[in-house]
This record gives C-alpha cells, sequence and structure tokens, in this order.
C-alpha cells in the first residue's frame, strides 16, 4: 500500500489542480484534509478505492449516509431503471408518491413528509415550519450541536473555550458576518441538562416556535440523550406550545422507525437525510399532519410556500425507496450487533494498547475517544490541542492501513459489512496506539 502524504501520488496532483479552480481545492468542508484531499475511483461494497489504486475498508461511508456501502446491485439498478425512464420534471411523479407511501407506513410518528435535498435542507425547513406554525421566532438547541449548515442550526456550533465563559452558554454565530439578530433569536441550552431548561428556555417560552434535539449527537461525542432530559424537554414544550423537532439526519439509521422509537419520545417534526437517498442527495422533513399543513398550498398561499427544483426527484426518490425496502428488521438487527462488537473490539484494542480512552456509540454508529473522562455534554466532549493531535497520527496510520475513518474517530457500519471488517479494524487501531505510543494509563 502506497504511504500517505505523497507528492507524486496521483490524488496530489489532483488536488494542486483542484486549487486553480475550486476554493479550497474542493466543494466540501469534510473532505478537506491536510496535505492533500484523497480521491476515490471505485466503490464496491465496504471498500472504495482511490485514485492511487490504494483500497480501503470504508467505515465512514460518505459520514453515515451509506447505509449500504458502495454501489449495492438493487440500488444500482434502481439507479439505473430511472435514469432511462426520467431523471426530473417540473411534474409529481410516481415514485415520489410511493416512496413517500412507504415512509409514513413504516414510520408511527410520520403522518405526512415532504421531500427537499439536504438535511441541511431538512432542518432549515422544519425550522421555518415551526415558525409558520406557531408565529415564534426564536429556537432552542443544545450547546455545540450541529443541524446543518443554516445560519440558526449552526449558532455555538464549533465554539471553543476562549468564548465560554462561566455561566450558561451565550449564543455565538458559527460564520463570519453572520447577522446579529440571528443569535439573539437562538437560545442555548446544554446537553442532557435538565435544569437549563427551566432557568434558560423559561423566560422565553412565549416566544420559543421550536426546540431541536439530536439524540446522539456526533458533534457532541456521538453520546446518547438522557430519557429523563428528554421527558423534561417534550413536558416544557407541551406546556408552552412549543414544537419538538428531532434532527434524525444521521439517527434514523439506528432502527426503522428511527432513534426517537428508541428513546421514547413524540416529536413534532422530523428533519431526514443521508441514507434515506441510497447515496443520492436527499432531505425531508415529516411529522404530524397539524404541523405539516404549513405547506400545504390546496386552499391558497400557504403559511410556508416551499418549492425546490429537484424536491421529490425522481433519481433519489427510486435510490432511496430501494435501499430502505432492504433495509429489514433482520439486517438491522445484525447491524447493531456488528456495532455492539466494534465498541467492544475497540475497547479492548485501548486497553491491551495501554492508552486511556473510551468508545461511545449505539446501533451502527462509533466514536473512539482518545481520553477516558466522563463526556456528557459539548463542553466535556472537546478536545484539548494534545487530543486532537493524537487523533491526527492515528488518522493517518489508520489511512495508510487500509482503513477510512472519519478524523475525529467517528464510523458507521454497513449491510456488506461482517466480523472480519470489525476485526481488521479493531487490529489496525490497537498497531495504531501501539506503534504511536500515547502512553499508558
Amino acid at each position: 500500500m502506497s504511504s500517505y502524504p505523497n507528492s507524486s501520488s496521483k490524488s496530489h496532483g489532483y488536488f494542486e489542480r483542484a486549487q486553480k479552480v475550486l476554493s479550497g481545492g474542493n466543494s466540501r468542508l469534510t473532505t478537506y484534509q491536510q496535505p492533500y484531499i484523497i480521491y476515490g475511483k471505485h466503490g464496491d461494497g465496504c471498500h472504495i478505492t482511490d485514485v492511487d489504486n490504494v483500497t480501503r475498508i470504508d467505515f465512514l461511508n460518505n459520514y453515515t449516509s451509506l447505509l449500504h456501502g458502495h454501489c449495492h446491485p438493487k440500488i444500482v439498478e434502481a439507479i439505473r431503471k430511472q435514469a432511462g425512464n426520467l431523471i426530473s420534471i417540473a411534474l409529481g411523479t410516481f415514485e415520489e408518491l410511493k416512496y413517500a407511501e412507504l415512509l409514513c407506513d413504516r414510520v408511527e410518528a410520520f403522518d405526512q413528509i415532504r421531500f427537499m435535498n439536504s438535511g441541511t435542507e431538512a432542518m432549515m425547513q422544519a425550522i421555518r415550519a415551526a415558525r409558520a406554525y406557531t408565529g415564534r421566532p426564536m429556537i432552542a438547541k443544545c450547546e455545540g450541536a450541529y443541524h446543518g449548515a443554516y445560519d440558526f442550526a449552526e449558532v455555538t456550533y464549533g465554539t471553543t473555550p476562549d468564548v465560554w465563559g462561566k455561566g450558561d452558554p451565550e449564543p455565538t454565530p458559527y460564520a463570519n458576518g453572520t447577522p446579529k439578530a440571528v443569535a439573539e433569536n437562538v437560545k442555548i441550552i446544554p446537553f442532557n441538562d435538565i435544569d437549563s431548561i427551566e432557568r434558560i428556555l423559561g423566560p422565553h417560552a412565549t416566544e420559543l416556535a421550536a426546540i431541536a434535539l439530536d439524540l446522539v449527537p456526533l458533534s457532541l461525542g456521538t453520546i446518547l440523550v438522557d430519557t429523563e432530559f428528554l421527558t423534561a424537554i417534550r413536558q416544557f414544550a407541551d406546556k408552552h406550545g412549543i414544537l419538538v423537532i428531532c434532527d434524525e439526519v444521521v439517527t434514523f439509521r439506528l432502527g426503522q422507525q428511527g432513534a426517537h422509537k428508541f428513546f421514547g419520545i413524540d416529536p413534532d417534526l422530523i428533519a431526514l437525510g443521508k441514507i434515506i437517498g441510497g447515496g443520492i442527495p436527499i432531505g425531508a422533513v415529516a411529522g404530524k399532519r397539524e404541523y405539516m399543513s404549513v405547506f400545504d398550498p390546496s386552499n391558497g398561499r400557504p403559511l410556508l410556500p416551499h418549492g425546490g427544483t429537484f424536491n421529490g426527484n425522481p433519481m433519489a426518490m427510486a435510490a432511496g425507496y430501494a435501499a430502505l425496502s432492504i433495509w429489514t428488521p433482520e439486517e438491522i438487527e445484525r447491524l447493531n450487533q456488528l456495532g455492539d462488537l466494534a465498541r467492544n473490539k475497540l475497547t479492548d484494542a485501548l486497553n491491551s494498547a495501554g492508552v486511556a480512552g473510551q468508545v461511545t456509540g449505539m446501533g451502527t454508529l462509533f466514536q473512539l475517544h482518545l481520553n477516558n473522562h466522563p463526556i456528557h455534554d459539548y463542553r466535556s466532549f472537546y478536545r484539548s490541542s494534545e487530543e486532537q493531535e493524537m487523533h491526527a497520527q492515528l488518522h493517518r496510520f489508520f489511512l495508510n492501513n487500509g482503513i477510512l475513518i472519519n478524523p475525529g474517530g467517528i464510523g458507521a457500519i454497513s449491510t456488506p459489512m461482517c466480523e472480519e471488517e470489525i476485526e481488521t479494524l479493531a487490529d489496525v487501531t490497537y498497531e495504531g496506539l501501539r506503534q504511536l505510543n500515547f502512553g499508558a494509563t
């Protein structure tokens, strides 16, 4: 296997060319890495081969969106067939109807659904729907949680200790130039902090349209929401006429009805994306008919006008329908067992290497941490520069030993995987920890 980085590699050459025509050399921050981006060429099942013919086991799965890995034959055939019939059109399609029926029949919380093109759009439209329904301007979210690239949803994402202060979290814009009014209309509570709900949100209860929640947030270390915290959120929302939005763009892969069913919360609106597109760009908002009615134009101009040239496009509908049709309860159980195996094997690797660490996650999601202190919210998850550097070194080791994984240690299981891939991941992790000599516990 050729080593990374390698200035004579095709990827290096492509990246040099790309910097001339693409801002930063690419169109997606999450694929950027120093000193250059690796360029993919071919995917097959749980393996990805780059332009330098290096093949790796793909535990990144396009940031959790490829539930069935690369080029699953049934999904490829669905895409091929649809491409021969209709790629896009300014009319309704049976493919959209059929897929909506599948999702609404499967998920109890879905009375109706509306399709769009990304998880970012889904959260944006869910927030706008809550505002349209309630007539209120504000939203609330948890500190550090990522809900897509939308100004309001990004508030406090990626904040650093120098802006935290000693009190409750302050609404802090993510992108330069964000209007002050954005932060003024977002209230922030620490994840899993029950007392903060009344203390921080109570004074603004009549101004809040929605509370946005990710139940297993990757941006907070892939930790699990506390059920008592969820109950308190639901009770507070009901008391004050506030909608609860569950961001299931990632967590819908945890079961046929998503994470909200597992944790026992009844959301008003749910944002979807990633796996429901079968590898094609997609997003969706689903939920109770009463709240989804803000999109309905049948009685004139809707409370929330919502268009989009590629909303419900037939290619995404066909690929998504195929992907979810083969996502059976039996496969879900098998994948979740592989997820348990991965978390246990990675924990064993840390212990065997004598490295202070832990593994979080649930179902098909896992995250490796190179610390062993309790993680319960964004601030306890936040990694020091030293730990970030350790992860960077381990990520480089993974790349050079046949593993593709998120630089922060996040991984996802796909259906082409079996115990062999999990064993390989654990072996490479152990060897990397041992060779990099991060220190004994």
